[in-house]
C-alpha cells in the first residue's frame, strides 16, 4: 500500500512540471482553422497553414505516434503524387510536404495533412532529432 501511495504522489507531482520540462515534439493540427501548432520541449515553436481532407474524404482525429518516416515518398494510391518528408501516423495517413501550396489554409487533400515543403522538412528533422517515440501528433476538429 505504501508503494502505491508513493507512486501516486510521484505521478501527481509530475502533472505540475512546467511545460518546458516536457521533452519532445507535439504537432497539434486543428482541422477547423487548418493550422498546425508545433511545440518543442513544451514551448511553442511554429504555426503553419495546412491542408487536410476536402469534402468527401476525411482526416482522422485523435492522438498518434509516428510509425514511419520517408524522406521522399510517392503515393501508391494517387498516381505517384510526390509526398516529400512524409511522417506516417495511421495506416496510409501522413503529414507531408505538398507542392500545391496555393491550397494551404483550406481543406484540399484526400486525408493526409499537407504542409509547405520547407515546413515539412523542418518538422521531419525535428521528429528525426527527438525520435518517433518522443513525438506526438494530435488532430482535433
Amino acid at each position: 500500500m505504501r508503494r502505491f501511495l508513493v507512486l501516486i504522489a510521484i505521478l501527481g507531482a509530475a502533472a505540475f512540471l512546467p511545460a518546458s520540462a516536457v521533452a519532445g515534439v507535439v504537432a497539434q493540427i486543428d482541422l477547423s482553422s487548418q493550422r498546425m501548432h508545433v511545440y518543442v520541449d513544451g514551448k511553442p515553436a511554429y504555426t503553419w497553414k495546412v491542408s487536410t481532407a476536402r469534402p468527401g474524404y476525411r482526416t482522422p482525429t485523435g492522438t498518434y505516434k509516428p510509425y514511419n518516416l520517408v524522406r521522399y515518398h510517392r503515393s501508391t494510391i494517387y498516381n505517384g503524387s510526390p509526398m516529400p518528408y512524409s511522417i506516417f501516423f495511421k495506416g496510409g495517413y501522413a503529414i507531408h510536404g505538398s507542392y500545391e501550396t496555393k491550397h494551404l489554409g483550406r481543406p484540399a487533400s484526400h486525408g493526409c495533412v499537407r504542409l509547405h515543403p520547407s515546413n515539412a522538412a523542418r518538422l521531419y528533422a525535428l521528429v528525426q532529432r527527438y525520435g518517433k517515440s518522443n513525438t506526438t501528433i494530435r488532430i482535433t476538429r
